[in-house]
């Protein structure tokens, strides 16, 4: 528990909620915010072709598929742990990677504090099985991959040395279909797709 510095920490959300930044609760994690929110965040900074930035929450959408490509038999639960794996960017933003090493580790254990909450929330474990954070870590990688080659202007090779060309998938590559959807079309197939999983 983070001590109270004397100053507003906490954020109002759409649904009324005031989420405490820095000693969040799992009562106040509502899924309609974590949508609203990740559909309006761009991933790489919004550098990246087509008439809508490619959010968040449509990476999100693609790693829980990239993750379903490489273990097919993921039980629905640790589905979701990779839909949520960027959560807590609805309200902290997508700090791009070089960005985040040179913050350090302060803003790490701010994000996963708050993952912790969002995880509590769904009925998820804090800390997930060492198999499970790895498959959705690889997940997040061939995501990168695609994105950063159909998407932000990288060269298949270079994007090869950041982030690996994805292997061993049960599907092809060209299967996942990365056009940058609308606010509102992004927001609803994620919000729909974490009920499922959730709920079904």
């Amino acid at each position: 528990m983070m001590p109270p510095t004397g100053k507003r920490a906490w954020q109002r959300m759409l649904s009324g909620r005031r989420l405490d930044l820095l000693n969040p609760s799992p009562l106040d994690i509502e899924l309609e915010d974590i949508a609203h929110g990740l559909a309006r965040v761009a991933r790489w900074n919004g550098q990246t072709i087509g008439a809508h930035p490619f959010s968040v929450a449509q990476h999100s959408l693609l790693v829980e598929r990239l993750a379903v490509a490489f273990a097919p038999e993921l039980e629905a639960r640790w589905r979701l742990a990779a839909l949520l794996h960027d959560a807590p960017e609805y309200v902290i933003g997508d700090l791009i990677s070089p960005f985040k090493a040179a913050v350090g580790l302060d803003y790490k254990a701010f994000e996963i504090r708050l993952l912790d909450a969002i995880h509590i929330h769904f009925g998820l474990p804090p800390a997930l099985p060492a198999r499970i954070a790895a498959l959705i870590k690889r997940a997040d990688k061939a995501a990168a991959y695609l994105e950063a080659t159909r998407l932000a202007g990288f060269s298949e090779g270079e994007a090869a040395s950041f982030f690996s060309r994805p292997r061993g998938l049960n599907t092809s590559v060209d299967s996942f279909d990365l056009t940058p959807l609308a606010t509102g079309r992004a927001q609803d197939l994620f919000q729909k797709q974490v009920e499922a999983l959730h709920l079904g």
